[in-house]
């Protein structure tokens, strides 16, 4: 055996860096930038709106929640929110059965429409809505001299809302869907399982936490809209304003106290479903990871 031959056996083997690893001092620095992006972007704002609103004490910021402007913007933001939430997890259940149970031609162009409130401007989408319920248009003003009307009012905060969350909940469940596939529902019907028995005990039993989790972001995408409101609700104070839109109006006036206070309880509620998402997520991780994969 010759020496070059001995020395290459008995050399160490050469020590590769992982292609992933990163030595502890950029770990820290990736750490420290991305801490003080999160504490820029989303803990300062969020800390000087909190403070703003106790700047004059707990009992000037409740009692601004305690007026009847306040008051009715509250109801009404959560009313919407009961109606558009539940009209949109039956509409994404539905879109979502049709997408992955059926096969036909159409299919990615009926996905596209599905995405289609991600790239519109929530303004534009509130404009279409006022184009074709508006009291100029032929729908929109026999729906007035009838005593329906759509534009500022309910109906078209509902509309407005319904439109810019609609994907969430569809979304959310199209991935768990085409991952589970149809195996289970067509060996029910073989056992003779009625379509509404098939969905009640084998689908939705399936996608429930992922219904779950697209129904909690469609909520809190719905208490926060503003865009789309705006224009279809004329901002009629005591009827059509809702907590952004309210917001809006109190920090026009000047009225920081009320304003800062109505957006404190607005981000509350959107901590809410933050944190409820969040304890979905760790407790459920498994069921939810078809969403992640696609």
């Amino acid at each position: 055996m010759s020496d070059a031959t001995l020395h290459a056996r008995t050399a160490p083997a050469p020590r590769f860096r992982s292609a992933t690893g990163e030595s502890p001092a950029a770990r820290l620095a990736l750490i420290a930038i991305a801490t003080g992006g999160l504490a820029l972007l989303v803990g300062a704002p969020l800390a000087a709106v909190f403070a703003e609103a106790l700047v004059q004490g707990w009992g000037a910021a409740v009692a601004s929640l305690a007026s009847r402007d306040a008051q009715s913007a509250i109801r009404l933001t959560l009313l919407i929110t009961a109606i558009a939430v539940p009209l949109n997890a039956v509409f994404g259940i539905a879109a979502a059965w049709f997408i992955t149970k059926f096969d036909f031609r159409a299919k990615a162009f009926l996905i596209t429409l599905i995405d289609l409130p991600f790239s519109v401007s929530p303004v534009v989408a509130g404009l279409c809505i006022v184009l074709l319920f508006g009291a100029n248009s032929a729908l929109g003003g026999w729906l007035v001299a009838s005593g329906y009307p759509i534009v500022f009012a309910v109906p078209g905060i509902v509309l407005a809302t319904v439109f810019v969350t609609f994907p969430f909940v569809a979304r959310e469940l199209i991935p768990v869907m085409i991952e589970q596939g149809r195996a289970e529902e067509e060996a029910a019907l073989t056992l003779g399982a009625s379509g509404w028995r098939v969905f009640r005990t084998v689908t939705l039993p399936n996608i429930r936490w992922a219904l779950l989790y697209g129904t909690l972001l469609c909520t809190a995408r719905a208490m926060g809209e503003f865009g789309a409101v705006a224009v279809v609700s004329g901002k009629i104070r005591g009827q059509t304003a809702t907590m952004p839109i309210t917001i809006e109006m109190f920090y026009n006036e000047y009225l920081s106290v009320a304003a800062f206070s109505m957006a404190a309880l607005l981000t509350g509620f959107a901590l809410l479903t933050l944190l409820l998402k969040t304890a979905l997520e760790l407790r459920h991780a498994d069921a939810l990871s078809a969403t992640r994969r696609h």
